[in-house]
């Protein structure tokens, strides 16, 4: 009698994983021990950048506040620290976005951080 090897779990398992390096380069696609190291490293890497991402967006709309408060004569961490005095209380993302679609409204929260610390 032949042993038992659940050789359909076995297929399904490898076509799992095949299925996941779906669009892999060459044979990071199509070989299973190859698909399985690919798609194994894509996978801690989606992981870590999950948690990467929150502090990358945060830098990014830094960034931009920056570049949008210095033509108005102030520069990133003196308008949080005057947003802070003038107990104006809005995150970084709402102020990138106020400076990038609404430049009025923005410049008005910019006179009233620059006023208070003034």
């Amino acid at each position: 009698m032949p042993r038992a090897t659940n050789g359909p779990a076995t297929k399904a398992r490898k076509r799992r994983t095949i299925a996941s390096a779906k669009g892999y380069f060459g044979n990071k696609s199509r070989l299973y021990v190859y698909a399985l190291e690919a798609s194994q490293r894509a996978q801690k890497f989606a992981y870590r950048d999950r948690r990467k991402n929150k502090s990358t967006f945060r830098q990014l709309w830094i960034v931009r506040l920056n570049a949008a408060c210095r033509p108005l004569g102030i520069t990133y961490s003196r308008l949080i620290a005057g947003l802070k005095k003038a107990n104006i209380l809005m995150d970084r993302k709402n102020l990138s976005e106020l400076a990038i679609h609404d430049a009025p409204a923005f410049e008005a929260i910019v006179q009233k951080a620059k006023a208070a610390l003034a």
